[in-house]
Formats: C-alpha cells, sequence, structure tokens
C-alpha cells in the first residue's frame, strides 16, 4: 500500500480528515487539483458545536487571531471578546429573526467563529503537514477501482498520469463529487429554481451607513449587518470582512434571471438590491488592487443527500455527501464534523484494532445529522418566503422565541447540539458532546479540552477507585486513562468520552464499572489478551 488512506478534495473537510487521520497513526495522501488555497470568498465562519470541536483540538486560537482588521471586529460583535476559547454569543440571525441569546444566559450553547474559508485551508493544511500528512497539490483523482484488500486510484498530476494503492479512499471532493459518481453512490435529492440568489462584494457608500456600520436605505429603514432581513419583496444580508468592502447577497422569489452564460455585473446587484429593499441603494464596485472579490449568480436550490455514505472501501465527506441550499449556511459546519466523526473510526480500523463494523457507524450517526440540517434548512426557506400567510406564520414564531423554552430549543439547533448520537438508553450526556470540565489534574487547574488536542479515547476517572483502571487495563493500548479531581458541581464520576470529543459511557457509581467493558468493546475493538 502506497498509503492507508487517500482523501480526493484538499478543502477544508479534506486537510482536517488528514490531520485527524494522522493523530490516529495512519498514513494519509491529500489528492487536490488546486495549486493553492482557493482564493474565491466562500464560508466566512463557523457556527455551532464544530466551534468547540474545533477549540479540543487547539486549533481555535489560530484560526481566531489571524488578524486584528475587520474580521476581529466581526468575532467581537459576536461575542463581545476575543479570547482564547470560545464564549457564547450575544446575538444570532436566524431565518430573518435576530435571536436575543443573552437570554439564555448560562444556558446559552451558540458559538460563532468569523474566520474566512481561505484561512481555515491555511490552518488545517499546516496542521496536516504537520503531522506528516502528504498532501499534494495539482494532483487529480482521475479514476478508482476497489477490491477486497483496497482500493487503486489513478491520479492526473504534474509530471503526467500515475497510480496510487490504499486501503481506503474518502471523496472530500464536493457537490459533483467524482469519487460518489465512480463508486456508484446515488445523491437523491431535489432541486428548485424558484428562487435566484445573487451573491457579490461591494462598496455601500459612507453616506448609506450609520456610525455602528448598519445600512440606511433611502426610505429611511436601518438594517443591521451580519443578519438575514426579510422584505416584502425577498431577502438580504450584508457584512464586512475586507476594509471598505461588503459581501452582498440577495434572495428573490419567481425573479426572472438572465441565463447563466450571461455574466452578473455590479448594476445587476445594485438593481436587485433596491427591489428587495423597495428603495435604491447605492452601490459600487470594489477596488480592484488585488483584494478578492467575486460576483456570481445562483439559481438553484439544491438538497441532496448521498446514498450511502460507504460503498465498499470508499466513503463520501462534507458536500459529496450532502448539499443544502438557502439559508443556515450549515454545509461546512456539517462536513467538518463528519471528517472529525469519520477518522477516528478509520485510524482503527485501518491499523487493525477495531472491526469493520464499527465504520459502520460513521453512516448511522452523520446522516440523521445531515437530515435533521435539512429540514432546519427547509423551515427558514419557508420563513423567509413572500407572502401574507407567511407573514402571518412569523409573527407567531416570533411570538413564540419570547418565550425561554422555545428560544433555547432554536439555539440548541443551530448549534446541531438537538440530535444525539443513538447510543441506547442512558444518562442525559451519552451521546452527546462532553462538556468543557474544570478539572485539577497533575497539580494544574485545567479544562478538559486541555487532554483533548491528541484525538485519543480518554477514560476520565474523577473517583480514583482502582476498579475502574482493573476493567479498562486491556485497552490500555488505545485508550488513555485520566485521574482528575472535577471542580465543577454535579460531573459524573467517570466518562469515556471517543476521539471526537462524545460521550460512550458514564460511570454509574464510583466502585461499579458497569458497561464500561462493553462500551470500549464497541468503540474501540476487542481487548488485548494477555500471551
Amino acid at each position: 500500500m502506497d498509503a492507508d488512506v487517500v482523501i480526493s478534495g484538499g478543502g477544508p473537510t479534506g486537510l482536517l480528515l488528514a490531520a485527524e487521520l494522522r493523530l490516529g497513526g495512519v498514513r494519509v495522501v491529500v489528492l487536490e487539483r488546486r495549486a493553492e488555497p482557493d482564493p474565491v470568498p466562500r464560508a466566512n465562519g463557523l457556527v455551532g458545536q464544530v466551534v468547540t470541536v474545533l477549540y479540543r483540538r487547539g486549533l481555535y486560537r489560530a484560526l481566531a487571531r489571524h488578524d486584528r482588521g475587520p474580521r476581529a471586529l466581526v468575532q467581537r460583535w459576536f461575542t463581545g471578546a476575543l479570547g482564547d476559547r470560545p464564549r457564547p454569543v450575544r446575538g444570532f440571525s436566524h431565518a430573518g429573526f435576530r435571536l436575543d441569546l443573552r437570554r439564555l444566559r448560562d444556558a446559552n450553547p451558540l458559538h460563532v467563529l468569523a474566520v474566512p474559508q481561505r484561512r481555515m485551508e491555511q490552518v488545517f493544511e499546516r496542521h496536516a503537514r504537520r503531522l506528516g500528512a502528504d498532501v499534494r497539490r495539482g494532483h487529480t483523482l482521475a479514476g478508482l477501482a476497489q477490491d477486497t484488500d483496497g482500493v487503486t486510484v489513478e491520479v492526473d498530476g504534474p509530471d503526467g498520469r500515475y497510480r496510487l494503492r490504499a486501503a481506503y479512499l474518502v471523496g472530500c471532493d464536493g457537490s459533483h463529487s467524482a469519487v460518489r459518481k465512480a463508486a456508484g453512490i446515488g445523491f437523491p435529492g431535489e432541486t428548485s429554481r424558484e428562487v435566484v440568489i445573487r451573491m457579490a462584494h461591494v462598496v455601500l457608500p459612507r453616506a448609506a451607513l450609520t456610525p455602528a456600520g448598519a445600512l440606511r436605505a433611502a426610505d429611511g429603514a436601518v438594517y443591521r449587518p451580519y443578519q438575514l432581513h426579510r422584505t416584502a419583496h425577498g431577502a438580504f444580508s450584508f457584512a464586512s470582512f475586507i476594509p471598505g468592502v461588503h459581501v452582498l447577497s440577495t434572495h428573490e422569489w419567481d425573479a426572472q434571471a438572465p441565463g447563466e452564460q450571461v455574466p452578473m455585473s455590479v448594476a445587476e446587484a445594485r438593481t436587485s438590491l433596491s427591489r428587495v429593499v423597495g428603495a435604491d441603494v447605492p452601490v459600487a464596485e470594489p477596488p480592484t488592487d488585488g483584494r478578492p472579490w467575486i460576483l456570481r449568480r445562483l439559481t438553484d436550490r439544491n438538497n441532496r443527500l448521498a446514498d450511502p455514505y460507504r460503498a465498499g472501501r470508499v466513503f463520501v465527506v462534507g458536500d459529496a455527501a450532502h448539499v443544502f441550499a438557502g439559508f443556515g449556511g450549515s454545509n461546512l459546519n456539517l462536513g467538518l464534523q463528519d471528517a472529525v466523526n469519520l477518522a477516528w473510526k478509520l485510524a482503527l480500523v485501518a491499523r487493525g484494532r477495531a472491526p469493520d463494523a464499527l465504520l459502520d457507524t460513521y453512516q448511522s450517526e452523520r446522516m440523521p445529522q445531515a437530515w435533521q440540517a435539512l429540514d432546519r434548512t427547509r423551515e427558514q426557506a419557508e420563513l423567509m418566503a413572500p407572502g401574507d400567510e407567511v407573514t402571518t406564520r412569523r409573527e407567531a414564531y416570533a411570538a413564540r422565541l419570547r418565550e425561554p423554552g422555545f428560544l433555547r430549543e432554536v439555539a440548541d439547533a443551530v448549534a446541531g447540539l438537538d440530535l444525539p448520537y443513538p447510543m441506547g438508553p442512558g444518562p442525559a450526556l451519552l451521546g452527546r458532546m462532553s462538556p468543557d470540565l474544570r478539572l485539577t489534574h497533575g497539580g494544574r487547574r485545567i479544562r478538559l479540552a486541555s487532554l483533548q488536542h491528541g484525538a485519543r479515547p480518554l477514560l476520565l476517572d474523577l473517583t480514583g477507585d482502582p476498579a475502574l483502571a482493573a476493567a479498562a487495563a486491556p485497552w490500555r493500548d488505545r485508550v488513555d486513562l485520566v485521574r482528575a479531581t472535577p471542580r465543577d458541581p454535579g460531573t459524573p464520576p467517570a466518562l469515556l468520552i471517543r476521539p471526537d470529543g462524545y460521550v460512550a459511557w458514564v460511570g454509574p457509581a464510583p466502585d461499579d464499572p458497569t458497561g464500561l467493558p462493553e462500551a470500549l468493546t464497541a468503540w474501540f475493538g476487542p481487548p488485548v489478551t494477555a500471551s
């Protein structure tokens, strides 16, 4: 084998997957057709649970503190602070409603990290290379063939075509995935052309902006940045991540648009925004002195999920596994969590430490999350549509948002916390991301996240009872036993935490490890027997 795993696609998802696999101890080759990280502005940040996942890998600081310019101000606008760990956001835009999350206080679950996709790629690639991943830019998958022992990959490189042999292949190559198509994996779903979406980097005149950065239209209406606004004629949002330049997005229902062969202009963006707002808004072209900007038009609403996520030794992750169009921006958040979920399982199986059946849990855990995200996207699209009936529904929805219980439900859904992994009956923590517990370990005060940088399974023992260590001893080659003292009230006596941060077992009593061997076997393979 040339590698244990070949990854086709070196965007943020593929690069994070490569790093996670290297933490699991397997050889990885990443094939990426682009010679450099994509300069086209795409995602502008991460939302929800994925932010805490990256924090637990020690990547949060590099992503959050990449500059002190407008994007750092955006981060402070969301959180009120820019520190070394995520803090819940004060407010968030959902389906055109501004969620006042300060009302949730300590129960606020939502984190946001304002970081451009290009920066994510740079940080993840540096992280993956530092760990030993072989990232090959300018190399493209041209074909594949799999058998019972592995996958043969045809690659077009700068010096011609060559072959790679690997135990597994993962497609992180986007919604038009060549891996998915070649492996015969279906991509059922729906495509609708009822909405015209225009996106552009533009300059909004200073006279149209308030001192706080809000947009004041000609009719006097004021619109906040970083928020989706619904009007009688459509929807729009705007935000600034480059000094003097705004990202503008407009959505128009049942609108006419030139054919795809006609390039979009700034004048078209201005006309669209003026129609949506109902009053003229001056819009100018941004400077072209090397700063990235793009004009593009999307006329499709694509909602599709791969079925299955796995075909033999081939897997699909991220946009290759699911695409959602509309509102909510869940694609990248979901894809990065796909990568973290699959990596440790694939590493254990590739190293012969766990049975192949463990890999089936990738689909059983991640596909329901994708369906849930699809439902949330559809709900937001329905709430943003024009019409008096929708307006009446929005009024009822706004009334419900004033109820703390419903506000918490919505915040959990946006954060991706509303659907735990299916691990059977048990305590509330089972199947959910472990809290970032405050601990005393080795005489030092630490947080649990500091123990999770290496993506190792953890058996967190907060009792010190030898029965727990004895029960876990046959897995000491795969699972780290950590003894600590809790500093948070109500902390369970023991937790088995998977490399992706999810709780796989909760200790029922200080001296009773009932169920622990079964959980260790289910997630990390059979025990090592003394010879």
